[in-house]
């Protein structure tokens, strides 16, 4: 497969311009020029994060369900493959262009697994500006199977809700430390550019004073009707987290439903703060 180092993404580019939302032709030989990279710091501007110091450590974990191409001989292979990509990449990369990009792949002869996986790291990292790891798992690898998330679940909670915009006004804590991981599969958000569902589940993992749950609920529900990428979607909790319980601990992790053969799960945490994996959920 060839590459060439005049790459879109090294030009500067705006939302208006990626290919979420529009129509698509969908190329089936390989081009490393369909990544539309974004650039992280424009919404992390207002949460008052600052590119050169970030409050957190994390990854964005994308699994891909499309993944295809073509040996030497002509013929197909069919796996999936598990993208890490780290929260201190200046970019993301848009997700319709991730999947025009792998789709590009579906008639490209490849010689072997690690030359695939070495494109995939090279195009990718060169779109993030830093180093993207690559997994490629056969179909039916056990890692693949759903998982409950660790932690208690709070849908449960019988409560009133009649705010549908984030609000950390919701999250108040009492004065006992715990150390708990608390779960919601009723999170969702919507796609900036579309306005289409994105549906998911989140895991807050902490260590600190006692979060109000009923709030925390409210907390999250209140992400129904905003509209942001996935990863700052997670960044928003974090922050909003970090100041008004201020844990000595805290790990964020959203985990979404898959749409177009694509699932993104973010995370952010503490320095020293890591997910649990392997991790996959019925929903994705």
């Amino acid at each position: 497969m060839s590459h060439s180092s005049d790459h879109p993404h090294h030009r500067p580019a705006t939302l208006a311009d990626a290919p979420l939302g529009r129509e698509s032709a969908y190329p089936d030989q390989y081009d490393p020029g369909l990544l539309f990279p974004i650039e992280r710091a424009a919404n992390r501007a207002p949460l008052g994060i600052a590119e050169d110091a970030l409050p957190f450590v994390g990854e964005d974990e994308w699994h891909a369900f499309e993944l295809s191409w073509l040996t030497p001989k002509g013929k197909p292979c069919v796996a999936v493959a598990r993208f890490r990509l780290p929260a201190s990449s200046p970019r993301l990369i848009e997700s319709k262009s991730w999947k025009l990009y792998l789709n590009s792949l579906n008639q490209t002869r490849v010689s072997s697994r690690s030359e695939l996986i070495a494109t995939l790291e090279r195009d990718l990292g060169d779109a993030a500006g830093a180093a993207v790891s690559v997994e490629i798992l056969d179909v039916e690898d056990e890692q693949l199977l759903p998982r409950r998330l660790p932690g208690e679940c709070i849908d449960d909670r019988d409560i009133e809700i009649a705010r549908y915009t984030p609000s950390p006004d919701h999250l108040t804590v009492s004065d006992e430390i715990v150390e708990e991981t608390l779960t919601s599969h009723l999170l969702k958000s919507n796609c900036p550019v579309t306005g289409q569902p994105d549906w998911g589940s989140v895991m807050i993992r902490y260590r600190g004073p006692r979060l109000d749950r009923d709030g925390l609920l409210r907390y999250i529900v209140g992400y129904r009707q905003h509209q942001d990428f996935h990863e700052h979607c997670v960044e928003h909790m974090f922050v909003d987290l970090m100041e008004r319980a201020r844990p000595e601990r805290l790990l964020v992790l959203a985990r979404y439903v898959r749409r177009g053969g694509l699932d993104i799960s973010p995370w952010r945490g503490t320095p020293g703060e890591t997910p649990p994996t392997p991790l996959r959920l019925a929903r994705q």
